[in-house]
């Protein structure tokens, strides 16, 4: 029951962080007017002196690691040999550290497990497009291509990158038209000096909690947040897109709804070996009340036993559950194997998630089921006579 806790919240809680680590981060922090208007990604409306912003939020919010993030369209041109457009498609596009040293960005997107071709970027210029892009456009890594968009002033942007390798997303809409570069090429092309779409925040124990979320987005919002300012930094939780919210109530209700269902069988079968193992010591009992002790004593000790044994067995389970849960919530098991093709949005390796239920959750049918196992089975000694007993002795 530990284990299966473990594992079912780990694995159900996958499905939030991939929407995290993609898109919403466990708190995000943009300006008003790009959070009204962020289904348009308009750059215009992006925060300018981020790296202040960013050390602020570092020393007021020690515990949540801060990544810089832009989102932003474009049209991708692919040159011909005679320098005239060859093809040319509508991107979107994503920039994030990808250059700088320790930058855990890598990991959190799983680029590199989702490459299909070519390489990760390695220096500025550089640039990853979905792989079902690149065989619309007709290009391969190695080849060049200009990005024609809009810079964070409104004026025309041309930008030349070299493409270093193609990624699956395993999203039919993100596979259509995705462009990844870093950051700082980004601001390059995009004249945002010093500047950010989005403030990614992210808890250090990697996984989304709507409390600890709540209470940073209400303190920063108080503080920082004008609502009359369409420039003015706000803070919103994964909570705060309807989509993301309906997600989370559906996996916690998920997670509940198997937990639930799996405890209510375990417990039915413990009940079961406690109501039979009461019944097979009838012998036993028989000869206790035979020799004069007492049907009273005899019911409360044979309940104390099954306490004990419960108890004694809940906790050995407990920490037999959380050990090979933290083996596999730190290692993971990697699935990378069976699946059909690497993607973005979706991981290759599984991993436990140890909760504080997962502490008691064992208690519940290994030591409630087989007391009550016990319980109804130790009523048939009020039942029993002393006729009866002389009969089964004899």
């Amino acid at each position: 029951s530990v284990f299966m806790h473990a594992w079912v919240t780990g694995v159900i809680g996958d499905s939030i962080e991939f929407n995290a680590k993609f898109d919403s981060g466990h708190v995000k922090v943009v300006t008003n007017g790009y959070a009204n208007n962020s289904g348009q990604l308009p750059i215009d409306l992006a925060m300018d002196g981020v790296s202040e912003i960013k050390s602020e939020l570092e020393t007021e919010f020690p515990g949540v690691e801060w990544v810089e993030r832009t989102r932003f369209s474009g049209l991708v041109d692919v040159p011909g040999t005679d320098g005239e457009t060859a093809a040319q498609g509508p991107a979107i596009g994503m920039a994030l550290d990808l250059l700088s040293s320790g930058t855990k960005e890598l990991n959190r997107m799983n680029l590199s497990e989702s490459i299909v071709r070519g390489s990760l970027p390695q220096n500025r210029g550089q640039i990853l497009l979905s792989e079902e892009f690149s065989k619309k456009l007709g290009v391969n890594p190695g080849d060049e291509i200009t990005l024609i968009s809009s810079t964070m002033y409104g004026s025309m942007s041309f930008y030349n990158f070299n493409i270093s390798g193609t990624v699956a997303f395993g999203a039919g809409f993100l596979d259509k038209g995705t462009i990844i570069i870093d950051i700082e090429d980004a601001r390059m092309a995009l004249d945002m000096y010093d500047a950010s779409s989005e403030l990614l925040g992210f808890l250090e124990t990697g996984f989304y909690d709507k409390d600890i979320c709540k209470g940073m987005a209400d303190e920063f919002n108080a503080k920082y947040s004008d609502k009359d300012n369409i420039f003015s930094p706000v803070m919103q939780t994964m909570r705060d897109k309807a989509n993301l919210a309906k997600l989370i109530d559906i996996s916690e209700m998920m997670t509940s709804t198997i937990l639930f269902v799996f405890v209510v069988i375990m417990s039915i079968v413990l009940w079961n070996t406690g109501l039979i193992g009461g019944l097979r010591r009838y012998g036993e009992v028989g000869i206790r009340l035979a020799i004069g002790e007492s049907k009273g004593h005899v019911y409360r000790s044979m309940i104390n036993e099954s306490l004990v044994v419960g108890i004694t067995g809940s906790v050995a389970g407990t920490i037999i559950g959380l050990v090979i849960a933290y083996i596999i919530q730190t290692r993971g098991i990697n699935f990378g194997d069976v699946m059909e093709s690497p993607a973005i949005m979706m991981p290759s390796v599984f991993r436990t998630r140890i909760t504080p239920p997962a502490y008691f959750i064992g208690f519940i049918p290994g030591v409630l089921s087989t007391v009550l196992g016990t319980i109804l089975s130790g009523i048939g000694i009020y039942q029993r006579n002393t006729a009866q007993l002389f009969k089964e002795l004899e």
